[in-house]
């Protein structure tokens, strides 16, 4: 990015499009407050700002938990700037109020919305609603997201494990038995990682156990014992791959893995386990 602003501050001339590809490319790394004071900077020249440049800034505002200045950039959008809203726009509102937990306002904003949410919206409510248990909400997002993509695994689980969370096995169980009667089959998940050697992971996880990690039972969608579920959670793929990489790849060099899912909340906690 620095070289990215050097070129941009080199530059003859500035426009609105040079403009918001500096501000939503430090958008993109989590550079909220330079994004912000590029975004002020622009105004104050009297540049107009278009939809991407709105989502660049609503991004970061939505990722630095700055809920209220987000909202301050939205309102003038229509009324200031002329900007027509797309679902897109709307989205980040979405994700900045499921961000901050305010699920409520997330509802009545959506109810308000002059379109309906698209996929993205709608799986970040319920994604949300799975993190802090919003069993009311949760369903009304999957619903709407069922009715949208009928065949989206992805919904399916999600709802499973704000069930699951809530001990709701009956409902967990019948869900299920929809997806099989709908022919709805969920991903195997992988990980990848590039190096040869063996994977010795039960050490592992008994180090980092030792260390404070404590698994993350809800992230277990199945009625079983404790022991159990954490046998379960212990051969995520993720971890398997960076505990691959923790014992093969040489001190220095990177460990990139890649996934075809989603990380599941355990697997999240667990890596702030790795660094110790």
């Amino acid at each position: 990015m620095e070289d990215s602003y050097q070129l941009f501050i080199e530059m003859n001339t500035r426009d609105e499009v040079s403009w918001t590809a500096l501000l939503t490319g430090y958008a993109q790394f989590g550079k909220a407050n330079v994004t912000i004071d590029l975004f002020e900077r622009m105004l104050a020249i009297g540049l107009k700002p278009d939809g991407v440049t709105i989502i660049g800034v609503l991004s970061a505002c939505s990722r630095a938990g700055l809920v209220e200045k987000g909202l301050q950039y939205f309102e003038p959008m229509i009324t200031e700037h002329g900007i027509i809203l797309i679902p897109d726009q709307y989205t980040c509102i979405i994700d900045l109020l499921c961000r901050a937990g305010r699920l409520e306002e997330a509802r009545i904003f959506i109810n308000k919305m002059s379109c309906h949410p698209n996929v993205v919206g709608w799986a970040t409510l319920l994604s949300s609603c799975g993190i802090h248990g919003d069993m009311e909400i949760g369903k009304w997002a999957a619903d709407s997201l069922i009715k949208l993509e009928p065949q989206n695994p992805a919904t399916y689980v999600l709802l499973s494990s704000l069930y699951a969370a809530k001990g709701k096995w009956n409902e967990v169980a019948q869900l299920r038995r929809g997806m099989r009667d709908k022919r709805v089959k969920k991903e195997p998940g992988y990980s990848w990682i590039k190096y040869k050697g063996k994977v010795h992971l039960e050490k592992l996880n008994c180090k980092m156990i030792e260390e404070g990690y404590i698994p993350d039972m809800s992230s277990v969608l199945h009625d079983v014992e404790e022991s159990e579920k954490i046998k379960m959670l212990n051969h995520h793929s993720e971890k398997h791959a960076i505990a691959f990489g923790l014992i093969f790849v040489p001190p220095g060099l990177p460990i990139r893995v890649i996934k075809n899912l989603r990380v599941c909340g355990d697997c999240s906690t667990q890596l702030n386990s790795f660094p110790r």
